[in-house]
Order: structure tokens, then C-alpha cells, then sequence
């Protein structure tokens, strides 16, 4: 059952749409790449000329733990900190072992310590918008710059393996990537006859309690896109799409929480790694709305931890979170 070959699972072929035309190729042909050591790879920057074997990488933004997982030649990253809950050990003791070159924002690149990595690739994990806040100019006078950046939450899948690729590690992406698709696989028989059946609504993490707002994700979001995996169906679609992840979810106002989970079977909501329940969702659990909503009343309400995964390696927990969490309705 594998996304990279077929369409199986829920949401990869309005992905594959949505991403067409993003891959690596290499111009002039077989013989020609061998000959010179490169390769022409498509990125948000456009088309750029790397090595067809990077041998020193510097990966920042969501590039970081798809490096990290994938064996790439890291010598330099920038801080992920968001990430470090959803990592391995071993991954965590690699991250924390690799030099800093930039911080947690793009705007907090540190050009000195990337040229003194002496990379012979740099990777850009960051959104296209945040790219302005980069002097591509200056790195591309170190180094040739790839920029591959999020899009819609759910396109985790084909951007982590597009910066696999640029990368030249896309075997141990690819065994990341199988394991996790079997796992999927197996979760979706499992609950085949009971997940598929039920309405769902979903309450992320990003509401802000001081201007009295939710987050409602839909399918294809944070909160969602691994659970549509197993066979989950989120009702409904944003009023007014905008760009990036607001295609996919929509911050209403309190009040407007019967309106939005009203016909909900099934509600989950994104909580902390540690299984904590973030302030902007326990205002949601809070309200008297919340508690008077059909399924909150019938008892399926469900937390979900490690909603935010963005590699085949923290989508793994995100499944066996899911596992955990949503067993009672296989009882019922």
C-alpha cells in the first residue's frame, strides 16, 4: 500500500496535483550528470544546478529532522526545537550534536557559521513567503541553495522526499516511508469496519484564547492528515480558503462551536507531546458549548499527540498515538 506507487491512501492524489511539476530532474541526461557530478533539481527557487552526491548539507527549517532521519551528510542545521518531541533518541543525540547555524527563524541565519561549514549543499526548509527574510544571494555564494518549503500541512510527505533527494538519501527515507505506510495499512484494517463510518471534527492547537477563536482543522491539516490515513473522514471545508494551511482550517469564534462540531459522530483535538493539553484547546473543553455537543455528551472525544508531524518517522508515533487514543470506539 504505498503512496509513493499507488494512490491509496486518503489525500495523495489531490497532493500529487497540488505538488506537480515540484520534482528533481536532471538536464542533459544520464551520461551528462555522471560526467559532470551534478544535477539540475527543481526547487521553490527554481531550477538549480547541485551535486548528484552532496557530500557536506546544511538543512534548515522542516528540511532538519527529514535530514537528520534520512542519514543525509549533515554538517550544519538550524534550530527545530518544535521538533525535538517527536524525535527518536537517536535522532534527538544527533540533532543536539550537529553545529547551529541558524535559529528558530529564518531571519536568525547566521551566514558566517554556514560558510564555515564549507556545505556543498544548502537546503531551505522554509515556507516560500518566509525566503524574503533569507539572503539566498549570500548563501548561493557559498553554496548552491535549494529551497523547499511547506505548503499545505498534509504535503509533508512529498516535500520530505523531495529534500531526501536533493540530498542523495533517500534510501533510509524510503525505509522510513515503507514502515510507516505499513503501519498505516495495518491501522486502516484494523478500524475498517467502525473509523470510516463516523463524522469527524477536530480541534487544533492554534486558537487564541484572548480574541475568544478555536482552531476547526479539516481534512488534510496538522491534526488530521495521519489520521485520514487509518480511514478517519473530517467533515466539512473551510468558508474562506486562503493560503498555506488556511485552505484547511478556520479560527471561529467560541460561539460558534455548535455550529462547527454540531454534527460530529467523533471530536478530537491536538494535545502536547507529554499528552498535556495545550491552553488555546483547553479553553475549547472548557466551554459549556463544548460540553453540550452531541459527541462530547456520548463520551467520544479523543486527544491526539504528535499532530504536528512533518517526517515518515514522527507520523509513526502520530499513528501509534492515534491507536492509543481512538481504541474505545472498537468497543463500542
Amino acid at each position: 500500500m504505498s503512496i509513493r506507487r499507488t494512490s491509496g491512501l486518503v489525500g495523495a492524489v489531490s497532493l500529487a496535483l497540488v505538488l506537480a511539476g515540484c520534482g528533481s530532474s536532471s538536464e542533459g541526461g544520464p551520461d551528462t550528470a555522471e560526467q559532470s557530478g551534478t544535477r539540475v533539481f527543481t526547487a521553490d527557487n527554481g531550477k538549480i544546478t547541485i551535486p548528484a552526491d552532496p557530500k557536506r548539507v546544511v538543512a534548515t527549517g522542516y528540511a532538519v529532522p527529514v535530514m537528520i532521519e534520512a542519514g543525509a551528510p549533515l554538517v550544519g542545521i538550524s534550530s527545530w526545537q518544535r521538533g525535538e518531541p517527536m524525535m527518536t533518541d537517536e535522532d534527538l543525540a544527533t540533532y543536539k550534536k550537529l553545529t547551529k547555524v541558524a535559529g528558530e527563524q529564518a531571519a536568525e541565519t547566521n551566514y558566517e557559521a554556514v560558510a564555515e561549514a564549507e556545505p556543498d549543499l544548502i537546503v531551505i526548509g522554509v515556507p516560500a513567503p518566509v525566503l524574503g527574510d533569507i539572503d539566498v544571494k549570500r548563501l548561493e555564494s557559498i553554496a548552491p541553495v535549494v529551497a523547499i518549503g511547506p505548503t499545505v500541512p498534509s504535503a509533508w510527505r512529498e516535500l520530505s522526499r523531495k529534500q531526501a533527494d536533493a540530498a542523495g538519501a533517500l534510501k533510509k527515507f524510503d525505509a522510513a516511508q515503507d514502515a510507516y505506510e505499513a503501519e498505516a495499512a495495518e491501522l486502516a484494517a484494523k478500524y475498517k469496519d467502525v473509523l470510516p463510518k463516523l463524522k469527524l471534527g477536530h480541534v487544533g492547537a492554534y486558537g487564541e484564547v484572548a480574541k475568544g477563536t478555536f482552531q476547526r482543522e479539516f481534512g488534510g491539516s496538522w491534526g488530521t492528515n495521519v489520521a485520514e490515513d487509518v480511514g478517519a473522514k473530517y467533515y466539512g471545508k473551510v468558508k474562506e480558503s486562503g493560503p498555506g494551511s488556511r485552505s484547511v482550517s478556520e479560527y471561529p469564534s467560541i460561539e460558534e462551536l455548535p455550529a462547527a462540531f454540531g454534527e460530529a459522530d467523533v471530536l478530537t483535538y491536538s494535545v502536547n507531546a507529554d499528552g498535556s493539553v495545550p491552553e488555546s484547546v483547553q479553553y475549547v473543553l472548557d466551554s459549556k458549548l463544548w460540553k453540550n455537543l452531541p459527541a462530547v455528551k456520548a463520551g467520544k472525544t479523543f486527544p491526539i499527540r504528535y499532530t504536528e508531524a512533518a517526517t515518515y518517522g514522527q507520523a509513526l508515533k502520530t499513528l501509534d498515538a492515534i491507536d492509543t487514543s481512538l481504541a474505545p470506539l472498537l468497543k463500542r
